[in-house]
């Protein structure tokens, strides 16, 4: 079992753009086939640039702000609420609107 509270999360930067800032709560290996569990915070206006994983889905949920995002040639609005699943393989990519903030939670699977 794990319980971690806010102030045991730490604090690092996307690697896609080191703009965007993320607060992990587990990291690779604390869970069977987790990647990794995190909180993200994107700058009005930044983007976490195109990339895909050969071996890993990738689950978002957008906690607040507003933002778009690109899976393959398909883009969608991302609003509060919203879930996204991204398949392995699959190419995204996430930009937060311009005069917004844009927080997601988002972990990764190992296939």
């Amino acid at each position: 079992m794990f319980i971690i509270h806010p102030d045991e999360q730490s604090a690092a930067r996307v690697s896609h753009n080191p703009a965007i800032a993320k607060s992990v709560i587990l990291r690779h290996g604390q869970l069977p086939g987790l990647t990794g569990f995190a909180r993200a915070q994107f700058p009005p206006g930044e983007t976490a640039h195109a990339h895909s994983h050969p071996d890993m889905a990738e689950v978002f949920y957008v906690l607040s702000g507003y933002g778009v995002m690109r899976v393959n040639d398909d883009e969608f609005a991302l609003t509060p609420g919203m879930s996204v699943a991204v398949e392995p393989g699959e190419t995204h990519e996430i930009t937060s609107a311009d005069d917004a903030r844009l927080e997601l939670l988002y972990f990764g699977l190992q296939t």
